[in-house]
């Protein structure tokens, strides 16, 4: 038994026209209309597959298949829709489509199942939109509070509740996934280790732990022309050193991963001093004691640079969480259905967190990644091929189809 990889490439590329960009991006932010699109289309889909569609009151989507014996948990599979600004066109929505034409390729070779298979699309994993990112999983799983999630706002101040409501995709507190017998995200690696070994399947161990920080720096406001260079205290050239100083860091403690994505200037005008700066580090490793140990060696950077520059700082924590180890029952699953098929695959953590995060909570979790060309993620470069993508999809096949034939309550 295979997948159709043509109906599941159409599927994909249907999916790319949603909140398609002019340069062959997708921007498709939760819960904006690009998604509410995205949603309705899924709907149709799972439908015309016979699933019993439902959403929670996260805005989370459930497609059903019913097994044989109602008593028995199902196994879940899925990911997310939703895109970074300017993002690619198969981060998530691999795992989500691959999903279905799991379902379709069950249904063209009438195989039944005992336990029921569940097709799921989280809300906002991304955390481009809403910050901070996994928030529809972890809000169903109960990882985070729900009033905290309902009072996120985006940068333009709308809270995260009016445009869950906004969406027409704000469902029943009940609609919640509230327990499985196992869940499986297949997902691309957004990254180079694969493509490198020349491997076609990861079998990921689990997931890094990751914090995200943020640094406010206040210095002093002044004219740009009568201010000397020597009595400044600018914030921005702080901010830029402090930069520089954690890249530097970074690159000399292995797996160690720093990225400062966004950065705010105060007054930000051509003819003042910068006064005030802030910005964001996004820090990751899969060692939680190294990761302890590194926000240490962040703060005495952050210090040791404020000082030289006649500057103050603080540094406050957005969000954190640990390292995720994955199921060894799922792992040795997923490894053994590989082998089966004959796809080279690879052990590796990932370097991205993703809502099978939150599942490990709740179930036996696992992931398979498939090759990211060029490592490439989060931007219109992102490729996976076909072919890569079809393995996947077999492998996923093959992995539901054994964990739901599994009888045991």
């Amino acid at each position: 038994m295979r997948i159709n990889q043509t109906r599941l490439m159409e599927t994909i590329e249907t999916s790319s026209k949603i909140g398609a960009t002019t340069n062959g991006d997708l921007h498709r932010l939760a819960l904006t209309h690009e998604d509410v699109e995205m949603r309705t289309q899924l709907v149709h889909w799972l439908e015309t597959a016979g699933l019993d569609v439902t959403v929670d009151d996260f805005g989370n989507m459930y497609g059903k298949r019913e097994g044989t014996n109602p008593e028995l948990a199902p196994v879940v599979i899925g990911s997310h829709l939703d895109t970074q600004p300017y993002g690619g066109k198969y981060d998530g929505v691999v795992g989500v489509l691959s999903a279905l034409e799991v379902i379709r390729t069950f249904n063209d070779e009438g195989v039944k199942m005992p336990r029921p298979i569940v097709i799921v699309n989280f809300t906002n994993e991304e955390g481009a939109r809403f910050a901070p990112p996994l928030q529809g999983s972890g809000g169903a799983l109960g990882e985070l509070s729900k009033t905290d999630i309902y009072d996120t706002e985006d940068q333009e101040g709308t809270r995260f509740e009016t445009a869950l409501v906004e969406s027409g995709y704000q469902g029943k507190e009940s609609e919640r996934l509230t327990g499985a017998h196992a869940f499986v995200e297949l997902h691309i690696e957004q990254g180079p280790v694969l493509e490198q070994k020349q491997k076609c399947i990861g079998v990921v161990q689990g997931i890094q732990g990751m914090a995200w920080l943020q640094v406010h720096v206040k210095g002093e406001a002044d004219h740009a022309g009568s201010t000397p260079m020597s009595g400044r205290k600018d914030a921005l050239v702080a901010s830029s050193a402090m930069i520089t100083a954690l890249s530097r860091y970074a690159e000399s403690v292995e797996d160690l991963h720093i990225t400062v994505g966004r950065q705010h200037v105060h007054p930000n005008v051509p003819n003042v001093i910068p006064s005030e700066v802030t910005f964001s580090v996004d820090m990751r490793h899969h060692d939680d004691h190294m990761r302890t140990g590194v926000i240490m060696a962040i703060r005495k950077i952050l210090s040791d640079t404020s000082k030289r520059n006649g500057v103050e700082y603080t540094l406050d924590t957005n969000w954190h969480g640990d390292t995720v180890h994955f199921s060894e029952k799922v792992k040795n699953v997923i490894a053994e259905e590989a082998s089966a098929l004959q796809y080279d695959a690879d052990q590796l953590y990932s370097g991205a967190s993703h809502d099978a995060k939150h599942m490990s909570q709740i179930t036996d979790t696992g992931m398979i990644f498939v090759p990211s060309v060029g490592g490439k993620s989060h931007q219109e470069a992102e490729y996976t091929s076909a072919e890569d993508i079809e393995k996947g999809a077999n492998l996923l096949l093959n992995v539901t189809k054994r964990l739901a034939k599994e009888k045991e309550i």
